[in-house]
């Protein structure tokens, strides 16, 4: 089976503060931008503006079934969010975007993307094959959904939030999610 490598560079603001962590962008085919949570059928731009501009739509252009990229960078980097992937090199188990059928190769180097975020406090998953592959990478014990733990790395005490999926796949309302995530950004006084 092909290895697919991870197909975008690491988004490692220097004021980050916090570092999102998902498994691994979809097929091309089901991107509708340039850019990290591509898919137009996941919610976590959608969860973004819900939780900060009280608009689910902030950052969705409708029409054009596409989102705002620009929009997005900008606002990361005025709140300091650092993105990328736990895995760095994956297989394709099916023709589909689930994380289930992912077998992650070569899991990412956590450890150097926290090295260039030296303000970066919390690290969250935004899965189960995220929590999964990074707590095998720092032999910790996965949090609860909606939850966090902490732990060491890189001589620093960081928390481990584990929310769940933005994929629509996930079987929970998008004000749910964005309720699980709205604890995290509080308690990182984010919001």
């Amino acid at each position: 089976m092909e290895i697919e490598l991870h197909p975008l560079s690491p988004f490692l603001p220097a004021n980050a503060r916090l570092l999102m962590l998902g498994s691994f962008p979809p097929q091309r085919k089901r991107w509708c931008m340039e850019f990290y949570y591509p898919n137009w059928g996941n919610d976590m731009w959608r969860i973004i503006g819900l939780l900060f501009f009280a608009d689910r739509n902030h950052f969705a252009d409708n029409e054009q079934k596409q989102f705002h990229k620009e929009a997005i960078i900008d606002f990361l980097l005025k709140v300091g969010i650092a993105l990328f992937d736990t895995a760095s090199a994956i297989r394709r188990l099916q023709d589909n975007a689930s994380d289930k059928y992912l077998e992650v190769v070569q899991p990412t180097d956590v450890s150097f993307l926290l090295g260039q975020l030296p303000q970066c406090q919390a690290i969250v998953t935004t899965g189960e094959k995220a929590t999964d592959t990074l707590c095998q990478t720092f032999a910790i014990a996965p949090p609860k959904i909606g939850s966090f733990t902490e732990f060491v790395a890189d001589k620093r005490v960081l928390r481990l939030y584990r929310m769940p999926s933005s994929s629509r796949a996930y079987p929970l309302a998008l004000e749910k999610k964005a309720a699980a995530y709205r604890i995290m950004f509080q308690d990182l006084e984010m919001i």
